[in-house]
């Protein structure tokens, strides 16, 4: 079953921090597929072929069901597992982290590696703002011209409905709205009531939405 909301990044974010002379720059960026983190990890290669090491973790999925970890060259273990850890402590999914670490001619040690690339993970999660996406159901809403603006103001002021589009036709008002699963039937009835049963409302597909729709 899925969630009904998950934690994600709003946009990307770079942190970095120095440790025994050794430079971690971590880069964290939202992600809808294991695609789109594989391309963000070559993009970050490419932008510094000069550093040793290019560490990598993401989860994908609302249930975090997908997970990747790669130490790239580090001792196994290292880098990988403590990025992973990092991300999950803050609750997030749909997100890749990319540690980028040159190498400053002291070893660090297995502990010191661990809480260096946890730190830079987490150093760069502080700087991301941090949003909530909510299940909904895209649904329509088909109204008469006489009632389009009153529904539309209506239900842009229910909690669990998010107007999304409207679109004036010529036989009428159409809206698009992102409803809450668990209120379709509340939803349906609010319509019947704003449109004495004339109005029509049609679920179609899940989606996430911000739940902050400013977010």
């Amino acid at each position: 079953m899925q969630p009904r909301s998950y934690r994600t990044l709003a946009g990307a974010a770079r942190a970095e921090i120095e440790v025994r002379r050794s430079r971690f720059v971590c880069d964290v960026e939202p992600v809808p597929s294991e695609e789109d983190a594989r391309a963000v990890v070559e993009r970050v290669r490419a932008a510094s072929r000069d550093a040793g090491h290019h560490c990598t973790a993401f989860l994908l999925g609302p249930d975090a069901s997908t997970v990747r970890s790669n130490d790239d060259g580090e001792p196994s273990g290292t880098a990988g597992a403590p990025m992973l850890e990092v991300l999950r402590g803050a609750g997030l999914t749909d997100v890749v982290a990319v540690v980028t670490r040159w190498f400053g001619g002291t070893l660090l040690g297995t502990g010191g590696l661990i809480r260096a690339y946890g730190d830079a993970v987490g150093a760069a999660v502080s700087e991301a703002r941090v949003v909530t996406m909510s299940r909904r159901t895209a649904t329509t809403v088909e109204v008469g011209h006489a009632d389009g603006p009153r529904v539309d103001n209506a239900l842009r002021a229910l909690p669990d409905a998010t107007v999304t589009g409207v679109d004036y036709l010529a036989e009428g008002v159409r809206l698009h709205v992102a409803v809450d699963p668990e209120s379709l039937d509340a939803f349906g009835g609010t319509v019947a009531a704003l449109t004495s049963g004339a109005g029509r409302v049609t679920p179609g597909a899940d989606l996430w939405v911000p739940a902050d729709p400013d977010a």
